[in-house]
């Protein structure tokens, strides 16, 4: 008998052992969503699991400006949106180390050392000294076996919420960062402009002298004078106008790097930016590093082992403790046989009836699953609309740009055409006035184009999860870091 009871031992904990291995929550796999064959503007492409681990330092370097580089890197180090998001992760996983103490025993200690007086007029007081010492020293360990999977999967799921802030970590610096790449720019654009218009009311300004001069010689009317004045002082309001919303950029570039708009300041630069080639037919691995799909998945799975905790509510908790110590009425020699006492055993709670609070739980983590993977689905059409947006802006606005500047060309012809007609008295100056009109509207329509280019190009390198290099689509296959998003669970 003895022997089988000592078979019996080795077979019991096996069967702990394999209860407290199992999971409740459902088997995890990524929600399906629609994924086209190719884009439509360009391809082909194929679909990749997440890959968001790779790097995006330094993407904006492919504009190869330097005050762009040192504006971003001032926006790491400075931004306040990026470290509160930071501040945010690092609380997620603070809360991981939280619930994962929950797989390990939790041993408590104690002394009390007290001097107790007995109430004369206590119920049943069995007599005994009205004054008396009290000392006490103990310990207690306590171990949830969590046969259900509860704690296993609140982990699980922690440690996926933590996944998903580090990509929305990722995801505020990525759109901080083409945030301040665009509204950089849109302020080159803006620069541009204002040395455009600067040379514009030059121009005008020669141009009102020719009327003056032709007017003080009785040649032309002094409505050809006052034209040429309005033509001017329109010119001088553009320029007012864009010195202005140049002012509000900077100043938005400023709160972006963390500096006082009222001391920051950026000088006029009117070199232009190339507009470098983004390679959007690399594998769809750069396409899954987009950091708030990530986040978007990472949500997906720890609402499903949610559901695991939820349905581990059903069964009874099941504690083991062990409890010991000395205790005795004398300071003098506590520590000794005859005052140790002890307790061990197993505390099982069960829930008999909560009035539906359980099944309210269960059913409430499956549609918060549900919201998530429909989430999920949101968010990976929403990217494969913004690379579609951004490839058909500059395509389509590549070939506006050809045809803008050949209106500029034609504009300018214009003008050169009224002004020599002018001289020779063939023409009054309103034929001037609108030559120039348009050539000046055609000239900005070119660097409004520009800028628009640029600011697409941009919009797609976020479209596309941020920059990347050969190396890191070399590595991404066997990089371990990987599997933290590719939705297999462990």
């Amino acid at each position: 008998m003895a022997k089988l009871a000592v078979l019996r031992i080795p077979m019991l904990l096996a069967g702990v052992g394999a209860l407290a291995a199992c999971s409740l929550a459902p088997d995890y796999h990524v929600p399906p969503t629609p994924v086209a064959a190719q884009y439509r503007t360009l391809g082909p492409w194929v679909s990749a699991q997440p890959a968001d681990q790779l790097s995006r330092t330094g993407w904006w370097k492919i504009y190869n400006d330097p005050q762009l580089d040192d504006l971003e890197q001032r926006l790491l180090a400075n931004n306040t949106d990026l470290a509160a998001a930071y501040a945010h992760y690092r609380q997620a996983k603070a809360f991981v180390d939280q619930v994962s103490a929950g797989l390990y025993p939790k041993v408590t200690a104690s002394a009390v050392p007290q001097r107790d007086r007995q109430s004369d007029t206590r119920p049943l007081r069995a007599g005994g000294p009205d004054d008396y010492n009290s000392a006490t020293l103990s310990g207690e360990i306590d171990y949830d076996l969590d046969l259900w999977g509860r704690v296993r999967d609140s982990v699980v799921a922690g440690k996926d919420e933590a996944q998903a802030t580090q990509a929305d970590l990722a995801s505020v610096q990525l759109s901080l960062q083409v945030q301040l790449a665009d509204s950089f720019m849109r302020l080159r654009g803006l620069d541009q402009q204002t040395q455009l218009l600067t040379d514009t009311v030059a121009a005008y300004a020669r141009a009102l002298e020719l009327t003056q001069t032709l007017h003080g010689g009785g040649i032309v009317s002094g409505l050809d004078v006052s034209r040429a004045k309005t033509q001017l002082s329109s010119a001088k309001s553009q320029l007012s106008q864009n010195l202005a919303q140049r002012a509000l950029i900077e100043h938005a570039i400023a709160e972006l790097t963390g500096a006082s708009a009222s001391e920051f300041s950026l000088p006029q630069k009117t070199a232009p930016i190339a507009l470098p080639v983004i390679p959007v037919d690399l594998p769809s691995t750069l396409l899954q590093r987009r950091p708030d799909i990530a986040a978007a998945e990472r949500r997906v799975a720890e609402a499903n082992a949610k559901i695991g905790v939820a349905r581990a509510a059903y069964f009874p908790s099941i504690t083991l403790s062990l409890q010991g110590g000395v205790q005795s009425s004398v300071y003098a020699g506590l520590v000794s046989a005859p005052n140790i006492f002890w307790a061990i055993g197993p505390q099982l709670v069960q829930y008999v009836f909560d009035g539906g609070l359980r099944r309210a739980q269960l059913d409430s983590a499956k549609a918060a699953t549900d919201e998530a993977g429909a989430r999920y689905r949101g968010v990976v059409l929403s990217a494969f609309q913004q690379i579609e947006d951004n490839l058909s802006l500059l395509q389509d606005l590549s070939t506006a740009l050809e045809q803008q500047r050949d209106a500029v060309d034609s504009a300018q012809n214009s003008v050169d055409l009224a002004l020599n007609r002018y001289r020779q008295g063939a023409v009054g100056y309103l034929e001037v006035v609108q030559a120039q009109t348009a050539a000046l509207d055609a000239q900005r329509g070119v660097l409004d184009i520009q800028t628009r280019l640029l600011s697409a190009n941009v919009q797609l390198v976020k479209a596309l999860g941020g920059g990347w290099s050969s190396e890191e689509l070399a590595s991404a296959a066997q990089a371990p870091a990987l599997v933290a998003v590719s939705g297999v669970k462990g």
